[in-house]
């Protein structure tokens, strides 16, 4: 219950500070690229049960279709031209504030995944993501802030760098979360993933959590 409550104050206030930053994207977004504002893709939620992730449309109608499908690459050809700002400043995930006030989300959990990509998961670490709700941040989202870096410096073809480096380790993630999961942590997170926007070079994460299952990799 209590972290319900801190769900619903911070997307309530969120919100509202976002609506005069809001409205401008709107416009922006309508004027532009193929005149989407909002795009609604089906993740992976608690129980195993699909939901409609909000964001602002940052790529084509078709992206999922394209290319790598669901995994985004670093100078992804499909990314709109006002997208490219709004993926940076993650200022196309504030729609998903409306998922926590649904209910489909809270603020810290597991970062919500396409089947594509969950389906990389081991079956025990698909079990114990689905016994929680998934999250707006998380410390999969703060670690793997780099992702798309990780694919374009990789020698593997994106899905299968995804597989085989990324996924790997973003499941011990949400595992270490599963097992360490607390309203404490979660006030952690929630300032790490602040900090990680302002500071994106940053590694504090490592210093704050320092049980964090070690990076396999540069």
């Amino acid at each position: 219950m209590l972290k319900r409550l801190l769900d619903l104050v911070i997307a309530g206030g969120t919100l509202l500070a976002f609506l005069p930053v809001g409205l401008p994207i709107a416009i922006l977004l309508r004027l532009t690229g193929e005149g989407e504002i909002f795009y609604a893709q089906e993740r992976i939620g608690k129980y195993g049960n699909k939901f409609g992730l909000l964001k602002f449309a940052t790529m084509l109608k078709n992206s999922p279709n394209i290319g790598t499908g669901t995994v985004t690459v670093k100078n992804d050809p499909r990314v709109l031209p006002a997208g490219k700002f709004l993926r940076k400043t993650k200022l196309n995930e504030i729609p998903q504030i409306l998922n926590v006030l649904k209910g489909d989300m809270s603020i810290v959990g597991p970062r919500p995944l396409t089947q594509q990509t969950f389906d990389f998961y081991s079956p025990e670490v698909q079990e114990k993501i689905k016994e929680l709700q998934p999250g707006l941040t998380g410390i999969g989202s703060i670690v793997f802030r780099d992702e798309e870096s990780i694919i374009a410096a990789s020698d593997l073809e994106p899905l299968e760098c995804y597989e085989q480096v990324i996924s790997p380790y973003k499941g011990q993630l949400e595992m270490w979360y599963h097992q360490h999961r607390s309203f404490g942590v979660d006030l952690k997170l929630i300032f790490l993933t602040a900090w990680a926007i302002l500071f994106s070079g940053s590694h504090l994460h490592t210093k704050l959590l320092s049980d964090l299952p070690p990076r396999p990799f540069d």
